[in-house]
C-alpha cells in the first residue's frame, strides 16, 4: 500500500458523503493504490450509518467505530495504527481541510522529507479562533524548537516509519511534527487550502486550550528529559539544596561570628530562618527522590508502548483496491 488518508469523525453526517466523494475523486488522479481509514470518534449522529451505506459503493474504505468519544488525538492514533500506506495523510472531516491540496504535500514528500504539515496561510476562521492559533503556533514553535507558522493544521503528510516512533495521548496529535523532529525527522511545511465550515458549528472551545498548554509542557519534557528526567528533577533539586544550604550558613556564621549583646534574639531564634533552610533542604530531597523514580520508570517505558488510548467497536472494509 502505498497511501493510507487518515480521517477522525465525530458528528459529521452532513459532510461524510461530499467528502469521501470529494477525496476519491483527488486519489485516483495520483495513480497509486490507497486507503481511506475513516475514525469515528463517538459520534452520536448517523455518521457511523453514513459510513457503512457509503462502503457499500466506494472502493478501499477502512471503517473504525468507537465505544465512545475519545478524542482527536485517540482517532487518529487509531488509524495510524491500522493503516497499512507508506505514506499516510491525516485530515479533517469537516470539509475545512481541501483535498486538492494532498498533491501538494506529496510533492514536497519526494523531495526526502518525513513530514509535510499544511499551513492555512489564508485560514477562513472568525479572529477569536484565528488569534489564539497565532500565539499557540508561536509558543509551540519557541518551547518545541521545531518552528511552524500552523501547527493546529490537521492536514499533513507522514511516512509511516516516522509516526512508529511516535505515541499519542491527550491532545499530541497537533506536535507530532515536534516529536518527529525529536524521533530524527525531517519536516517541512507547506500552505494548503483552507476553506469555510460549510456545515455544523467547531467541535472544540477553549477549554481544549488549557488541555494543548499542559500537553506543551509534556512535549518539552519528553522532547528534553525522556532519557535523563533526573536532569530536570535534579537541578531543581540541587538549587533548592544549594539555596537552603546558603541560609543554614548564613545562620550559623551569624551565631558565631556576629557579637550579639545579652538577650538579643540571633537568627537561630528566629523561627522563619530556622525553618527556612530545613525546607528547602527537604524540597532538594523530595525532588532528587521523584528524579530517581522517573529513572526507574524510564526503565519499564517500552513495555507500555503499545497499550492504546482508545477501544474499538466496530470495523468495516471494502474490499475493492483503489488503484487504477
Amino acid at each position: 500500500m502505498e497511501l493510507s488518508v487518515v480521517i477522525p469523525l465525530m458528528n459529521e453526517q452532513e459532510s461524510v458523503d461530499e467528502l469521501i466523494n470529494e477525496l476519491s475523486g483527488v486519489l485516483q488522479t495520483l495513480n497509486k493504490e490507497y486507503e481511506i481509514l475513516l475514525v469515528d470518534d463517538g459520534s452520536t449522529d448517523k455518521t457511523w450509518q453514513c459510513l457503512v451505506d457509503i462502503s457499500k459503493r466506494v472502493p478501499c474504505l477502512e471503517l473504525i467505530r468507537f465505544r465512545r468519544n475519545f478524542g482527536q488525538t485517540a482517532a487518529m492514533a487509531a488509524g495510524f495504527q491500522h493503516a497499512q500506506g507508506e505514506i499516510i495523510i491525516a485530515m479533517d472531516g469537516d470539509l475545512q481541510n481541501d483535498p486538492a491540496s494532498i498533491p501538494d504535500l506529496l510533492e514536497v514528500m519526494d523531495e526526502d522529507v518525513d513530514v509535510v504539515s499544511g499551513w492555512r496561510k489564508d485560514r477562513q476562521d472568525t479572529i477569536d479562533r484565528r488569534l489564539p492559533s497565532m500565539l499557540a503556533n508561536r509558543l509551540i514553535s519557541k518551547i518545541t524548537g521545531v518552528s511552524l507558522h500552523d501547527y493546529g493544521c490537521s492536514l499533513k503528510a507522514y511516512r509511516k516509519d516516522v509516526l512508529d516512533n511516535v505515541r499519542l495521548y491527550g491532545e499530541m496529535h497537533r506536535f507530532i511534527p515536534a516529536l518527529a523532529s525529536w524521533a530524527g525527522g525531517h519536516v517541512k511545511e507547506v500552505v494548503v487550502n483552507h476553506r469555510a465550515r460549510k456545515y455544523g458549528e467547531a467541535k472544540y472551545g477553549i477549554g481544549r486550550t488549557i488541555r494543548v498548554i499542559l500537553d506543551l509542557i509534556t512535549v518539552k519534557f519528553l522532547i528534553h528529559y525522556s532519557k535523563g528526567p533526573m536532569q530536570l528533577f535534579g537541578k531543581i533539586g540541587f538549587l533548592f539544596g544549594v539555596i537552603g544550604v546558603l541560609f543554614f550558613a548564613v545562620m550559623l556564621g551569624d551565631y558565631w561570628f556576629r557579637d550579639y549583646p545579652p538577650g538579643s534574639n540571633h537568627l537561630f531564634k528566629r523561627p522563619a530562618w530556622v525553618i527556612t533552610p530545613f525546607m528547602l533542604i527537604l524540597f532538594s530531597v523530595q525532588f532528587i527522590s521523584m528524579g530517581l523514580l522517573a529513572e526507574i520508570q524510564i526503565r519499564t517505558y517500552h513495555e507500555s508502548q503499545d497499550k492504546r488510548t482508545y477501544v474499538i467497536r466496530d470495523r468495516v472494509s471494502s474490499t475493492a483496491s483503489g488503484a487504477d
